[in-house]
Formats: structure tokens, C-alpha cells, sequence
């Protein structure tokens, strides 16, 4: 049976928030937003083995809240790194076998099963899964020249779980020649592989700004 690994990458800060505390650790309805990202994973698969990448920092405020929650989901341990790409990079190392790896941000708690899903079977076929959803908006684009409109319907927003054979990104990570990528299908596309697309879902936002944390409770809690 193919193994699955969710890679939960849990490095924020609370700075845009204006909150004290980390964004991953703030609760909505009495509970932290990253056990909830947990148990998105949990509802795909009750069986599928967690890493979590954490700031060595934020470790002792970690294991207070899952005593203070009675969290008892097992997962390997990697602390983080000066930057996303080292962070995933040590959390790619504490996975030895082969299977299909969902790198998640830790503070997207909505994305749905079927989101995950649809990752899964892209990547069992083809190696590698990109959530995205179309812009709602109009987009313009703008350099040192001014300014112009461009063709939405070419653009893509891209979510997580960012989805991948797990020695196919190991090795990606392994011959990258620098680390400023912003996310984790770009470490793959820079290693010659073709990324493709499957449907996220629009819920499945990052929460990063106090409007986020509303919005993530009203799809939580639905009335």
C-alpha cells in the first residue's frame, strides 16, 4: 500500500496578525488553528503519518497546548530553518520511505477532503499535485514601465497541500542551487519536472490577517 505523509510546515509569526502569539497557535472556539489543519488530514486519512517542521523556539509553547488540549496525534519532529525552502528540507528528512508526501501549510485548517483527494490521485499518477483556483478579481500587471491589464483566466492562485512523489522532492530539494523559492512546486518545476494543476478549493485560505481567523471560523462553525 502507498504510504502518505503529511508534511505540516508550521514556522509563523503573529507580526500581521498584531497578536503575541504565533498564528499557528491561535485559537478559534477554544482550540489552536494548527490541530485543526491536523485533523483535515485526519478526515483523508486516519492512518496517514504526520511531520511537522516547528521553530525550535516555539517547541515548550507547542507540547503546553497539546497537553492543555489532549492532543495525542503521533508525528516526527523537524525544527525549522532560516527560510521556508530549509524548513521543508528538514522536514523531507525525517520521511525514509517511499509513498506520496502533502506539504501543507500549518495555518490553512480549511482545506477540505476532497481538495486532498484530488491531490493524491494527480500525484499517484503523475508525480505531483498543485491546488490552485482562478482569481475572482482583475488582475494588472505592473513593472518600472507602468502598468497594464491582463488575462485572468491564464492565472492561477496556488493553495496547499502541494503534493509529490517523496523521492521525487527530496531529490529536487537535494539539486537546488539556491533557496528562494516561494513554494514547493517551483523547487520541483527549477529540477526540469512539469507541474500539474487540480482544483482547490476557495475556502482553503492562509490565515494571516485578524479577518482570516472570522472567515476560518465561519466555515468551521457554520451556523
Amino acid at each position: 500500500m502507498l504510504k502518505k505523509f503529511a508534511l505540516i510546515v508550521a514556522g509563523g509569526s503573529g507580526n500581521r496578525m498584531g497578536a503575541s502569539v504565533p498564528k499557528q497557535f491561535l485559537e478559534i472556539e477554544g482550540k489552536p488553528v494548527l490541530m485543526y489543519t491536523f485533523e483535515a488530514f485526519l478526515r483523508f486519512d486516519p492512518n496517514i503519518e504526520f511531520v511537522l517542521v516547528l521553530p525550535e523556539t516555539q517547541l515548550e509553547h507547542w507540547k503546553k497546548l497539546c497537553k492543555e488540549h489532549a492532543f495525542a496525534t503521533s508525528y516526527k519532529l523537524a525544527f525549522g530553518g532560516e527560510n521556508r525552502f530549509q524548513s521543508v528540507k528538514n522536514g523531507l528528512a525525517q520521511i525514509v520511505d517511499d509513498g506520496i508526501v502533502f506539504i501543507h501549510d500549518g495555518v490553512r485548517p480549511l482545506v477540505t477532503k476532497e481538495t486532498i483527494e484530488h491531490c493524491f490521485s494527480e500525484a499517484k499518477k503523475s508525480g505531483n499535485a498543485l491546488p490552485v483556483v482562478p482569481p475572482a478579481e482583475s488582475i494588472r500587471y505592473s513593472d518600472e514601465h507602468g502598468n497594464k491589464s491582463v488575462d485572468r483566466s491564464k492565472y492561477f492562485l496556488v493553495q496547499t497541500p502541494q503534493t509529490f512523489d517523496v523521492q521525487t522532492i527530496k531529490e529536487a530539494y537535494q539539486k537546488a542551487q539556491h533557496e528562494n523559492f516561494t513554494d514547493d512546486a517551483s523547487v520541483l518545476e527549477n529540477a526540469g519536472h512539469k507541474i500539474h494543476l487540480v482544483n482547490g478549493n476557495r475556502e482553503n485560505i492562509k490565515i494571516t490577517w485578524p479577518q482570516d481567523l472570522i472567515i476560518a471560523k465561519t466555515f468551521l462553525f457554520p451556523q
